[in-house]
Formats: structure tokens, C-alpha cells, sequence
């Protein structure tokens, strides 16, 4: 089978979505350049020959995957974590319901979950495309996110996030020395962010940043369904929360229960006592 694997960049995501590819076939690799615009690039790969389409779980990758999918009137099944011919298992509501479903089409347009692939530990040969966007996208200036020199929360590997029961903006005060003292990054629930407490680039979760930290520390976060879609990625998760019966405990490596507001400025105080003077 030829497929063809839309890679966004060398990250884990795109390494998985080759590991998907090579699983189905012979995998070529192509990334575009320049503006983001998913109805140039779908009608890129569109006008390819390929028998399948994989690409990354991201919401890139699974946006130009639809439009593919609309310009050639194909099916797509996103966030596929099985394929066996045209059957393939798939994940929805963030990972808690697994699908069983068939692809009824020769052609076929599949995106990896996150993290349900091994990723390669190098892609093939990625061919680089510069689409042409036609009249639909003007680039008039091209503007670098400011980190202030931080490290990103997608790229950190630590990151430390907080929920409700910080219980203020100034309440990440805390959150935030912890993240320094391990090179780190804050993160934050939705419920946060809604509460107007830190903003939406902080959010962890389906509607945020997905992240995949060596080390992910939840603070007084529940663990709703959402949440943990985003940090599920994680290699460890210790979570920290007052309440013995919160969600997130059934998802971590390692759990605190107590007050927050005690227990990471100790973590804090630890830190600082165990670095060279």
C-alpha cells in the first residue's frame, strides 16, 4: 500500500502518525511551509496519488484531514489507535469511549490518537511543499508567539498546572516558583482560564494544549474527562488535591492529599535546599 504521511514538524505526534503509516505500507512524508491554511494544503495532498492518509492526532493534522476528506467526498476516521484492512478502532470523547467502525472506501483517510503509537525514531524522507494558497490566504505578517523566553508548554518537560482549587490568580504565585525550580511550565484547567485566572494558552486539555511532560504535577485539579485528555501524554503525573475522592487520583503515579497551599511551597522549599549553593 502507498501512503502518504503528513508530518507538522519532529515531534512525538508526527514520529506516531509515521509509525501508523509504516504499519499500513511503504511511507513518504511530506510537510508544508509557510502560511497555515488547511484548504491549500488539503488540495495539495489531495492531487496526490496515495492509497491511505495518515496524519498527526492534532488539530491541524485532523483539520486538513477533513478538508481532504470533503474535496474528494472520501471518509476519514480521526484519532485511530487500531487498523486491521477496514476496520479500524477509534478513540472519541477524549479518549474515553473506544469506536469500532469500518471504512467503507479503497482510499484511505486516517489520523493517529495521540500517543497510541510508538513513535519512529526518525521519519523518512520528508519532501517540503510550499502549497499555493490562490486568493483565500494573504500572509501579511509573520509574528512569533512570546514565550518571554520560557520554555512552551507543548515543548516543557515539566509542567505544572493548576485548578480551582488554587483559588485565585495570585494563587499561582506558588505554581509558578515550583515551575522555575524545575524548569518547567504552568499549566491550568479550563475552569481556570474561564474564571479569567490565567490565559487560554495555559489551558492543558481537548480544548487547550495537549502536552506530553517527562513529569506532569496537577494541583488542586479535579480530573475531569477533559483534563486528562490533555495530559494524558505525560510519562509521570503526580497530583496534589485536598479531597481523597478526586478523579485525578485514579489517574496518577503519585498522590498527595492534603492542602495545596502547604504542600508545594514544602516542594518548593525542598528544591531550593537540595541545589548547589
Amino acid at each position: 500500500m502507498n501512503v502518504l504521511v503528513l508530518v507538522e514538524d519532529d515531534g512525538e505526534l508526527s514520529l506516531q502518525a509515521v509509525a501508523l503509516a509504516q504499519q499500513l505500507g511503504t511511507a513518504t512524508a511530506v510537510r508544508f511551509d509557510g502560511a497555515y491554511a488547511p484548504a491549500a494544503w488539503a488540495s495539495e495532498l489531495a492531487g496526490r496519488g496515495w492509497d491511505a492518509l495518515v496524519g498527526p492526532g492534532t488539530d491541524r493534522g485532523n483539520e486538513v484531514l477533513a478538508h481532504v476528506a470533503a474535496q474528494l467526498d472520501l471518509p476519514f476516521a480521526a484519532n485511530v489507535t487500531h487498523v486491521r484492512g477496514d476496520d479500524v478502532t477509534r478513540q472519541r470523547w477524549g479518549g474515553t469511549l473506544l469506536e469500532e467502525a469500518r471504512v467503507h472506501s479503497e482510499r484511505k483517510l486516517l489520523t493517529s490518537a495521540p500517543f497510541a503509537f510508538t513513535p519512529v525514531t526518525g521519519p523518512p524522507q520528508v519532501e517540503t511543499v510550499t502549497p499555493e494558497l490562490g486568493d483565500a490566504v494573504r500572509v501579511v505578517e509573520h509574528i512569533a508567539p512570546d514565550t518571554g523566553g520560557k520554555v512552551s508548554l507543548a515543548d516543557a518537560k515539566v509542567v505544572v498546572s493548576g485548578g480551582r482549587g488554587v483559588g485565585s490568580s495570585e494563587g499561582f504565585a506558588i505554581i509558578e516558583e515550583l515551575a522555575a525550580l524545575l524548569d518547567g511550565a504552568v499549566g491550568c484547567s479550563r475552569v481556570v482560564t474561564s474564571a479569567g485566572w490565567r490565559p487560554h494558552t495555559d489551558q492543558v486539555g481537548q480544548t487547550g494544549t495537549k502536552v506530553s511532560p517527562d513529569l506532569y504535577i496537577a494541583c488542586g485539579i479535579s480530573g475531569a474527562t477533559q483534563h486528562i485528555a490533555g495530559c494524558k501524554g505525560a510519562k509521570k503525573l503526580l497530583a496534589i488535591n485536598a479531597d481523597p475522592e478526586a478523579t485525578i487520583f485514579a489517574h496518577a503515579d503519585y498522590a498527595v492529599i492534603g492542602d495545596l497551599h502547604e504542600i508545594v511551597p514544602a516542594i518548593s522549599a525542598e528544591l531550593r535546599k537540595a541545589r548547589p549553593t
